[in-house]
C-alpha cells in the first residue's frame, strides 16, 4: 500500500506549485504599483504643494474605488470566472499607473485634481485582484496547503517593497519622480500578457495530470470553482449571488469578527504603502534614495514572516486537525509582536528603529492569513462576492489610515502619535480572533 502511494506521489504533477508562483508575481506587482505614489510622494509633495492633510487625501484616493468596487469585482469573478477578469484587471491598473507620470506635467489645482483621479481608477481596477487569489487557492489547493499558499501569494506585498522600493527610490534619485509610475506601469501591462498566457482552472490546465487532480480535489480543494462555464445551466449558476447571500455573510459573527480583524491588520499594511517612507524622509533625516533602500529590511522580515506564518498554520492543521487554531494561533501571535513599532517612538538610532520596525512587520507577516481564512470559509457558491466583501471591510483602512495619520502628523507634527495609531489597531486584531471569531468554519448559505 506504501509502495502504491509513493508511486502516485513521484507521477503527481505539481502545476499548483506554479499557479501560486503566478499569483505571488502579481500580488508583488499590485502592490509594487500601489507603493509608487509613497516612494514618489516626497518629491511630488514639494513640487505640488502638499501639505499633510492634502497628501494624506490624495494617499487614500486609491481606497475610496478600491473598497467601494469589492462586491462588484466578487461578482464579476462569480460570473465570469478569475481568469479573464484578473487579466482586464491587470492590464487596465497598470495603464492607470503609467498616466500617473503624466501629471508633471500640468499645474496647481488640475495636477492634484488629476492625480487624485488616477489613483480612484487604480482602485477600481484592482479591486478584483485578491477575492481573484482567494478563489484560485481555493480551487487549487487541499485544506492542509490551503495556508501556506495562501501566505506565499500575501507576502508578495512584503517583496514587492524588497524589490521595488530599491529600484523607484533610484529612479526617482536619477530620473525624477515620474518615471516611477511609467517603468511600473509598463512592467504591469508586461505581467497582464503573461497571465493570459499561463493561467487556467484545474479542470482545463493542459500540464495538469489526474494524479495531482484527484489529490487535490479529495483534498477540499474547490475544483469546480474555476474554469470556463459550460452549459446553459451552469453559466445560470453563475450569474452571481444574490443580495441574501450578502446578508448572509454580513451576519455571521464568525465572518465579521474576521471583517473586523482585516481591518486592523490592514492599517498596518497601509502606513508602510503611504506614510512609512515619508516617516524615514521627514522625520528620520534619510534621503529619497536611502527610503527606499532602508525600508527592505522591514519588507523583507515581512516577506520571511508571512511564508513562515503559513508553513506554522498549515503544521499545526496537520497535528491537531483544527482549522481554528491553525489559523488563530499565528494571527493572534503575530499580531501581538506587530505592538512592536510603538517601541520606536522610544529611540533615536536609525538602526534600532529599522530594528523595530522589522520586527513589527515579521510579526505582521507571521499574522497575515485572512485571505487563507476567506479560502476556508467561503461558500463555493459566493466565493469571490464573499472575498469582495472581506476585502472591502479589510480596505476600509486603506482609506482611514492614511486621513488619520495626515492629521495626526498636522496636529503634532511628529509620527509618536500615528505610530500608537498603528500598533493599537494590531492589538484590536488580536481581539477580535480571540473574542469574535470563535469557530472557523465553511458558512453554509441557506437558499430560500
Amino acid at each position: 500500500m506504501s509502495t502504491i502511494a509513493s508511486v502516485a506521489d513521484v507521477r503527481r504533477t505539481r502545476v499548483r506549485l506554479f499557479i501560486v508562483t503566478m499569483l505571488f508575481l502579481v500580488t508583488t506587482v499590485n502592490y509594487a504599483d500601489r507603493a509608487t505614489l509613497s516612494i514618489a510622494g516626497p518629491a511630488l509633495s514639494k513640487e505640488l504643494g502638499l501639505d499633510p492633510v492634502a497628501m494624506g487625501y490624495v494617499f487614500s484616493a486609491f481606497g475610496w474605488s478600491y473598497v467601494i468596487a469589492q462586491v462588484p469585482g466578487g461578482w464579476l469573478l462569480d460570473r465570469f470566472g478569475s481568469r479573464w477578469v484578473y487579466a482586464l484587471s491587470i492590464l487596465t491598473w497598470s495603464v492607470f499607473t503609467l498616466m500617473q507620470g503624466w501629471v508633471g506635467f500640468l499645474n496647481g489645482g488640475i495636477a492634484i485634481g488629476a492625480l487624485f483621479a488616477l489613483r480612484l481608477m487604480v482602485g477600481f481596477a484592482e479591486a478584483p485582484s485578491f477575492p481573484a487569489n482567494a478563489r484560485i487557492v481555493a480551487a487549487w489547493f487541499p485544506s492542509n496547503e490551503r495556508g501556506t499558499a495562501s501566505a506565499f501569494f500575501n507576502s508578495g506585498q512584503y517583496f514587492a517593497t524588497v524589490i521595488f522600493a530599491p529600484l523607484m527610490g533610484w529612479i526617482a534619485h536619477e530620473f525624477g519622480w515620474r518615471h516611477v509610475f511609467t517603468v511600473m506601469g509598463v512592467l504591469g501591462v508586461l505581467m497582464a500578457l503573461v497571465w493570459i498566457k499561463t493561467m487556467y482552472g484545474p479542470k482545463e490546465h493542459p500540464s495538469i495530470n489526474e494524479a495531482e487532480y484527484d489529490y487535490i480535489k479529495d483534498g477540499g480543494a474547490l475544483v469546480d470553482m474555476e474554469g470556463a462555464k459550460k452549459d446553459s445551466k451552469e453559466s445560470n449558476a453563475a450569474s452571481g449571488p444574490g443580495w441574501s447571500h450578502i446578508r448572509q455573510l454580513l451576519s455571521n459573527r464568525m465572518m465579521l469578527g474576521v471583517y473586523i480583524g482585516q481591518y486592523c491588520i490592514n492599517t498596518l499594511t497601509y502606513f508602510f504603502l503611504t506614510w512609512f517612507p515619508v516617516y524615514l524622509v521627514k522625520e528620520r533625516g534619510l534621503s529619497i534614495l536611502q527610503a527606499g533602500f532602508v525600508a527592505t529590511l522591514p519588507a523583507l522580515c515581512g516577506f520571511i514572516g508571512g511564508v513562515l506564518g503559513g508553513f506554522i498554520s498549515d503544521a499545526i492543521l496537520r497535528k491537531t486537525g483544527s482549522l481554528t487554531l491553525a489559523r488563530k494561533i499565528p494571527i493572534v501571535g503575530g499580531m501581538l509582536l506587530s505592538m512592536t513599532i510603538i517601541g520606536c517612538n522610544y529611540v533615536d538610532g536609525q538602526a534600532l528603529v529599522v530594528g523595530l520596525m522589522a520586527v513589527a512587520f515579521f510579526g505582521k507577516g507571521i499574522g497575515a492569513l485572512g485571505w487563507a481564512v476567506v479560502s476556508d470559509t467561503s461558500p463555493k457558491e459566493a466565493g469571490g462576492v464573499s472575498g469582495g466583501l472581506f476585502n472591502t471591510c479589510g480596505n476600509l483602512s486603506s482609506i482611514t489610515t492614511p486621513i488619520v495619520i495626515g492629521y495626526i502628523l498636522a496636529a503634532t507634527g511628529s509620527f509618536n502619535g500615528a505610530l500608537v495609531f498603528v500598533g493599537l489597531n494590531a492589538l484590536l486584531a488580536a481581539i477580535s480572533y480571540l473574542f469574535i471569531v470563535g469557530k472557523i468554519e465553511r458558512v453554509q448559505l441557506r437558499t430560500s
